[in-house]
């Protein structure tokens, strides 16, 4: 039977940004499902009240988002809506729970996850909450547990770098199928030198590859590894 994966990922375009090009390696031999738990809109918002154009926003980012995810052949994919930004507002037990149920439902052999390091504190937060929600136990124990790193979040935390421990090798083509899919988040696209283009994409898994003996590699820090 092929491995099942879970990305947790805090608001959609996170999923792309931190383990795309391994999706595009892995969906062959694996079955890959995706949560959302923030709906990566609101925030931008100042006035809250304008509830249409908000829900409008999210609604365009909830449809970019599966346009992606289908580019990168994951078929499975749940959005929770939580409002972004504002994670730190709703008793992190709500959260566990939530990630909790899809993990005892969908039995995932690994997670791929945010870094503790994030500057995003939406980020953080659901790192907390997956770390409590795979704690091991008698319904289902998840065998490897990564962090991974999102352009434009986790290397501006400055103070507290990403170190990763492990490497995904990438070809060419996972890394243009990560950029395919993330090219379908409009708003999320920046301008050079900015990190999230093409060129940031590129580089970054350059840069990675680099410290792996390969092209393209994306990293990530492995947290936990169970192994009978």
């Amino acid at each position: 039977m092929k491995k099942k994966i879970l990305v947790v990922a805090a608001h959609p375009d996170d999923d792309v940004l931190g383990c795309g090009g391994s999706i595009s390696k892995l969906k062959k031999n694996h079955l890959i499902k995706v949560l959302f738990l923030a709906e990566g809109t609101s925030c931008r918002f100042e006035n809250l009240f304008k509830k249409k154009q908000i829900q409008k926003e999210i609604n365009v980012r909830e449809y970019q988002a599966k346009k992606a995810l289908k580019s990168l052949g994951v078929n499975l994919y749940k959005f929770f809506n939580l409002p972004c930004g504002r994670l730190d507002t709703i008793p992190i037990i709500e959260i566990n729970k939530k990630i909790e149920s899809e993990i005892n439902a969908f039995r995932p052999n690994i997670i791929f996850t945010h870094s503790e390091n994030d500057c995003n504190s939406d980020h953080r937060i659901i790192f907390k909450s997956v770390m409590m929600a795979t704690r091991p136990n008698n319904k289902h124990t998840v065998e490897e547990l990564y962090s991974f790193e999102v352009l434009s979040s986790t290397e501006w935390n400055f103070s507290n770098n990403f170190n990763p421990t492990f490497f995904q090798i990438l070809n060419k083509k996972n890394v243009q199928d990560k950029w395919k899919a993330f090219k379908h988040f409009k708003s999320e696209i920046h301008k050079f030198p900015l990190p999230r283009t093409k060129s940031g994409i590129f580089n970054l898994a350059k840069v990675r590859g680099s410290q792996a003996g390969s092209e393209y590699a994306e990293a990530f820090k492995l947290i936990r590894f169970f192994k009978n």
